[in-house]
This record gives structure tokens, C-alpha cells and sequence, in this order.
């Protein structure tokens, strides 16, 4: 039987997609394409051993995405959250106070230039 193996892109609804498209290259490394997005290979699998991605349905009454009418959060991985939310702290990035220690790594959450709330994840080895 065919099945879905991965996840295979992550798409986001903007006003401004060029502008998201740079909030995410600007803040979260990201390196753009030409066509305002990137193609993230495993071979940069930090730390090694951990490459997977998760992909889950949640009710709809969730507050896990956050306060607002949001349908959708992306997970990103990060290879060191604590520098990264220095970073974005001093760039004004609104970050939520919440973090969120467990087994498989560290969890933090920001909201990028449209509002959307991201989920930022340091996996532990």
C-alpha cells in the first residue's frame, strides 16, 4: 500500500510573503531561495542521530498553537535555543516565557512578523 513517509514542506499564508519569507531568514537563519523558501537537508542532522520530523493533529479547541485563530504551528529544529532566544530577544522578537524541558529536548515558542507562533526545539542526543 503507498503511504506518506515525511513530511514534506511547510507552507505559510501571508500579506507579505517576501517579508515573512526575510523575518525568517533574518531571525532564524534560514537561507533563501529564490522562490522565498529553502529545502532543509538532513545532512546537517544536529546532534547526530536525531533526524525526524513530527507531524500531529490536534483538537480544535487546542491552546498548544497559542491565543488566536491560528491553524497551523511549525516545529524547527535549533542547535542551541538558549543562544538562539538571546538573539531574537535582543532583535525584539516576542518570545513567550513558557519553556518546556522533556526527554527527546528543550521546547521554546515565538511569534514571527505575522503573528504565527512558532515552536523552536533543541533535540538532546
Amino acid at each position: 500500500m503507498a503511504r506518506v513517509t515525511g513530511v514534506g514542506g511547510v507552507f505559510l499564508r501571508s500579506q507579505n510573503p517576501g517579508a515573512l519569507a526575510k523575518w525568517y531568514a533574518e531571525h532564524l537563519g534560514i537561507t533563501l531561495s529564490d522562490f522565498n523558501g529553502t529545502a532543509f537537508a538532513w545532512s546537517d542532522e544536529v546532534p547526530a542521530g536525531t533526524g525526524m520530523t513530527a507531524w500531529s493533529a490536534f483538537p480544535a479547541e487546542t491552546t498548544y498553537f497559542g491565543d488566536g485563530p491560528q491553524q497551523a504551528m511549525v516545529n524547527y529544529r535549533v542547535d542551541d535555543l538558549d543562544a538562539l532566544l538571546v538573539e531574537l530577544a535582543a532583535k525584539g522578537v516576542w518570545i513567550d516565557p513558557k519553556r518546556q524541558d522533556e526527554v527527546y529536548g528543550k521546547f521554546a515558542w515565538i511569534k514571527d512578523c505575522d503573528g504565527n507562533r512558532l515552536e523552536l526545539w533543541e533535540p538532546l542526543a
